[in-house]
């Protein structure tokens, strides 16, 4: 949550930070502000203001030269969205600014010492602690000034700070809240995503946390709030800068990385299907044959649609490995003292790698003496480096707030975790063959899909003149219910509910009628007749439908919008359940002329509790 962007190089800062801002909206877009420096002795510059990054460009003085700048995209936590609240945040003499990633806990504390010393403080937000705090220390250096502040913070940070009395460097620091360095030609970037640095150089270094760093624009220092020394070091990334770039007609990323799921499909399959034994090849998992058998539990860990897809890989664990496997939210498993077990596999899902109920759940997990996994999208991300082992997603990018390719893409690490996990077990070479056929299909079945979006668009503008909605499912069905929910809430903010089919009868039953639209999942299995019997019942008390169903599923004489995917292998069908869910959604937004890439009140990555 939030975007962190800094420069420090030969080139004007302003309209650096302000396109690396632009590129970070998703991480936050309540208010935005830039800080820039000049030549020693110059005064610092800070323009700031509620709202969109364009707002701020719009309004930012002609007059805004340096060489050394910070910039912030605001999601609001301490106090509403207003220009006082935006970042960056200064001391009482502008010597000092700071932007900031992450909640302070001690904040109140803090601003109470603070006004009883005199100092008048000018927002709600924590941030603004640490502007003066640092520039109440005594110490001689900018690094020794940002450590004493640190030094009395008790919270998760990501931040960045420039100084009018040390206008050669940035520094920067990470405890819970991610930041990158990117390393370019006498010139050096910072950023809290990978998204505003890719423009300008592909060599990165990732901040461990407890980690700080100097930025100057002929390189950088990595050492610990001691000061001591660490030996991070810049890599090189592969990765297309132009993944970045919205190219639909629309402009919309959602409605891209919509259709890049076929190829992003094919890359998360590429090179792991070992088709002669019936089986997946994950060498990242760290494991040989022996301990992958001596696994008696699964225990999946994700928040909002990872932990959806999360429910639905604990299903496949289940079918095809015959082990115990369920999923919770991570953000409550650590909260309630969880017992790890030394036979348990635990696996944690983030797109990003980032998501701090996830990372802390990976720590509580490996601080007891627990295996844990990771399947993320991002490469050295915090998961990634925190986990025993994994299951890159190999994804592409994903801007969109709404998780759609990524999401696809977990669920296949899961069909390709219990693949291996099962063969290791008493799943046959046959069944192995059988999965891995119907793996090879979906990519081509996803496609088909898509080309029939302009069917879809035509149900979803009947069910974005709905207030509220229920989607509903059975079994495998259930999980890809509660994903289709999350998707049309969080894009439309029509209230969507989902339920189990067969829980309809105990209580939702008595808000359908004739307002009250009812997304159905009925795949053919073992308990289609219970759930075609189901939407007779919705259908009797004048509830409207959409069922998403298979071709040879006979529906009756029901008054139902029927959307057909084709079939795979049972195991493997939610995955193409899910599919229409997300342009259902997608074209009840647009139809209702919201920001599609941007939902209120969310952002991409949560990186604060």
């Amino acid at each position: 949550m939030c975007g962190i962007v800094g420069y420090i190089g030969t080139q004007q800062a302003g309209h650096l930070l302000l396109e690396g801002l632009t590129r970070l909206e998703h991480r936050g877009y309540d208010s935005a502000g830039v800080a820039v420096l000049g030549a020693s002795g110059s005064a610092l510059k800070v323009a700031k203001q509620a709202g969109r990054v364009r707002d701020l460009t719009e309004g930012l003085p002609k007059r805004f030269s340096g060489r050394v700048g910070i910039g912030h995209t605001r999601w609001a936590t301490h106090g509403p969205a207003t220009d006082a609240n935006a970042h960056p945040h200064t001391d009482a003499k502008r010597d000092v600014a700071v932007v900031h990633n992450g909640i302070i806990d001690n904040a109140s504390t803090l601003r109470r010492l603070l006004a009883d010393d005199g100092v008048d403080l000018v927002s709600d937000t924590d941030t603004e602690v640490l502007a003066h705090l640092i520039a109440r220390s005594e110490s001689d250096t900018l690094e020794g000034r940002v450590a004493d502040a640190l030094a009395l913070i008790e919270g998760t940070y990501g931040v960045a700070v420039v100084h009018a009395d040390f206008p050669d460097r940035i520094v920067v620091a990470r405890n819970g809240s991610p930041l990158i360095i990117g390393v370019g030609d006498k010139e050096m970037h910072v950023a809290s995503d990978l998204a505003a640095l890719v423009r300008y150089t592909t060599t990165v270094a990732h901040l461990d946390d407890g980690e700080m760093a100097t930025l100057t624009a002929t390189g950088f220092t990595t050492y610990r709030q001691d000061l001591t020394a660490t030996a991070n070091r810049a890599q090189t990334i592969d990765i297309d800068p132009s993944a970045y770039d919205a190219g639909d007609e629309g402009g919309s990323f959602m409605h891209r990385e919509i259709h890049e799921q076929p190829r992003s499909t094919e890359r998360v399959l590429r090179g792991r299907l070992d088709e002669r034994f019936g089986t997946a090849h994950l060498g990242g998992l760290n494991m040989d044959a022996r301990e992958t058998r001596a696994i008696r539990r699964v225990k999946i860990l994700g928040c909002g649609s990872a932990y959806y897809v999360g429910q639905m890989g604990a299903s496949l664990v289940e079918e095809l490995a015959r082990i115990p496997a369920d999923a919770e939210a991570a953000s409550e498993f650590r909260y309630r003292n969880p017992i790890i077990e030394p036979d348990t596999l635990y696996v944690a899902v983030s797109q990003s790698g980032e998501t701090i109920d996830t990372l802390l759940a990976v720590q509580e997990i490996r601080r007891k003496g627990g295996r844990v996994i990771g399947l993320v999208n991002v490469v050295g991300s915090a998961i990634a480096r925190e986990c025993d082992g994994g299951i890159y997603l190999h994804a592409g990018p994903e801007v969109a707030v709404a998780s759609t390719k990524a999401l696809t893409n977990m669920f296949l690490g899961f069909a390709l975790l219990a693949l291996q996990l099962g063969r290791v077990r008493d799943l046959s070479i046959a069944d192995g063959k059988r999965l891995i056929a119907g793996l090879n299909r979906l990519p081509e079945q996803i496609a088909e899909l898509l080309e029939r979006e302009d069917e879809l668009a035509e149900a979803a503008a009947r069910l974005a003149e709905a207030d509220s909605l229920f989607f509903i499912g059975r079994v495998r069905g259930f999980p890809v219910a509660r994903e289709g929910a999350q998707k049309f809430k969080e894009i439309t903010y029509r209230h969507a509910e989902a339920y189990q089919t067969s829980e309809l009868k105990h209580g939702p039953l008595a808000l359908i009628d004739e307002s009250v639209p009812t997304v159905a999942l009925v795949p053919t299995d073992e308990l289609t007749d219970r759930n075609v019997g189901a939407m007779h019942e919705i259908a009797a008390r004048r509830g409207p439908l959409v069922v998403v169903t298979h071709e040879d599923v006979d529906l009756g004489e029901l008054d139902a919008v029927r959307i057909d995917v084709p079939r795979n292998e049972r195991e493997l069908d939610p995955i193409l359940l899910t599919i229409p869910l997300q342009l259902l959604a997608y074209h009840a937004a647009l139809r209702l002329g919201l920001d599609i890439d941007k939902p209120r009140n969310l952002a991409k990555s949560v990186t604060v509790e």
